[in-house]
């Protein structure tokens, strides 16, 4: 009786859990484990998600970037504004032409930051990783500068 009771307690639990599930008609989510990380080929170290829409298209796009540490982009610009909110570590933000990480500015997570439309600038990580969430209307491909000495 015992086993019995158990087994039904299972099975009732069982039904509650998808019983509790959002309807997918009123609503979509991606759990942590479910992100689907691709590796940049233009920037090394750097792996990203492209949670809505796709950035080398014209449309809204939502990204994640994951930058390891020590890695940074060289200074470039997008045509478009791009918002981003630090999720995690700490991302480190640099303007104009001149690549010098020693002047960057550090984002802690929870950090919002604009990079307006054709303002070159430059980011990344330093010494721990930096998850950031990008959304912007695309294409907001970089477009690469020529870095001053």
């Amino acid at each position: 009786m015992r086993r019995f009771v158990l087994l039904a307690a299972v099975i009732a639990l069982g039904g509650m859990a998808d019983a509790h599930k959002p309807d997918p008609k009123v609503l979509a989510y991606t759990l942590p484990d479910q992100i689907q990380w691709k590796e940049s080929a233009e920037i090394p170290g750097v792996e990203y998600a492209n949670m809505v829409g796709d950035p080398s298209k014209p449309g809204l796009y939502i990204q994640l970037i994951r930058w390891q540490p020590f890695h940074m982009s060289h200074p470039h610009y997008h045509l478009r504004d791009r918002f981003i909110t630090v999720i995690s570590g700490t991302w480190w933000v640099g303007t104009g032409r001149k690549f010098d990480p020693d002047s960057t500015t550090p984002m802690p997570a929870g950090s919002f930051v604009v990079h307006y439309g054709n303002q070159v600038h430059y980011d990344g990580a330093k010494d721990e990783q930096a998850i950031i969430e990008i959304t912007g209307e695309g294409p907001g491909t970089p477009i690469m500068v020529t870095e001053e000495k």
